[in-house]
């Protein structure tokens, strides 16, 4: 008898769907022995166990998730909103994500905004109605109906990449401020004057660092607002090397160049290269986020490096403890960052 006749008979259907009721009629145990058996439950004898998983590789069996959510009134899902999957940072943070919550059972659902608020609050609207176990968002970004969601759905929540005081508010990550300070002061100690800032996106997280710049600068007096080059355009390498000769030709006296990303960086790099500008001798060069490959740029790019891993983590931990109704201390978790200083500056 072949495996689809075997469940036509088992389930009385000719639908070919398998049920958990077919699971436990198979293995001789009652539905509930054979759910109790599936959720990994100590109580369950080890041979049921063994029973009811035979059963469940002889029949294809594939549990609904939503059925389950329904009857249990708990999901095991929980979405993840990043603005985009082509930025290796947000693939990091999902893959330690993953990492923390899928051995506990839980299963990620990735949303992407794209940088757009509005984006972001349907995704909101369509996760929330499948009552999830908790949400990762990103950042505090997002319209007054996205909060108002999150603040009235009774749903877990942390928040990505960013940090507030405000209470009752839970997140992981570090100050984009205080980074864009700490590598704006590693360029003034050494000894560079015309420092220009690149950015590409915009985003909220790009503007804080944007103010970080600006605060040491004013506080050396050597802010100048015609060495800001701000760009919407989505940040690659190609647009950094654009940006790079836009400078040097609109601003010759520049001698420091801080990118809001590694790849805007890793393109000025590149196009510094081929104009025959001497890095660092002649032009300085940073960037932000220590992306795969800015260690082996020539000249290897200083940069700050994010601990976007450790974020990814932290943060599925600490919707853990939610999840169970547990307080995590602190709130608002503060990894900090690092500065890798290299030969490009």
């Amino acid at each position: 008898m072949t495996a689809p006749e075997r469940k036509r008979r088992l389930s009385g259907r000719t639908n070919g769907r398998t049920t958990l009721s077919d699971v436990a009629r198979m293995a001789e145990v009652s539905p509930i022995t054979a759910s109790r058996a599936l959720r990994g439950e100590r109580a369950v004898d080890p041979a049921l166990v063994a029973r009811v998983k035979a059963a469940v590789d002889a029949l294809g069996y594939v549990p609904d998730p939503a059925a389950r959510a329904l009857a249990s009134q708990r999901s095991m899902q929980i979405p993840v909103l990043v603005p985009l999957l082509t930025n290796a940072l947000f693939v990091d943070v999902l893959e330690a994500v993953h990492q923390t919550l899928a051995p506990q059972g839980y299963q990620t659902l990735i949303g992407v905004t794209h940088y757009q608020p509005q984006q972001e609050e349907q995704l909101l609207r369509s996760y929330l109605a499948h009552r999830p176990a908790g949400l990762l968002v990103t950042g505090f970004d997002r319209t007054e109906a996205a909060r108002q969601l999150l603040a009235n759905s009774g749903v877990p929540c942390v928040h990505l990449m960013e940090l507030t005081a405000a209470e009752g508010v839970h997140c992981v990550g570090f100050s984009q401020e205080k980074a864009g300070h700490a590598i704006t002061q590693h360029l003034v100690q050494q000894g560079r004057t015309r420092i220009a800032f690149a950015a590409a996106q915009l985003d909220p997280r790009t503007m804080q660092r944007a103010q970080g710049y600006r605060a040491c600068l004013q506080q050396h007096g050597l802010y100048d607002p015609r060495l800001e080059l701000l760009s919407p355009e989505p940040s690659s390498m190609a647009l950094g090397g654009r940006l790079l000769a836009d400078l040097l030709q609109s601003r010759p006296d520049c001698d420091a160049v801080f990118f809001c990303n590694d790849d805007l960086a890793q393109g000025g790099l590149l196009a510094a290269l081929r104009l025959g500008v001497a890095v660092p001798q002649r032009l300085a060069v940073a960037g932000f986020n220590d992306l795969s490959g800015s260690d082996q740029m020539v000249p290897p790019l200083t940069t700050v490096h994010t601990p976007r891993q450790a974020i990814g983590h932290a943060a599925g931990h600490m919707l853990l403890q939610l999840i169970r109704g547990e307080k995590p201390e602190p709130s608002a978790l503060d990894l900090g960052f690092e500065l890798r200083v290299r030969e490009s500056t």
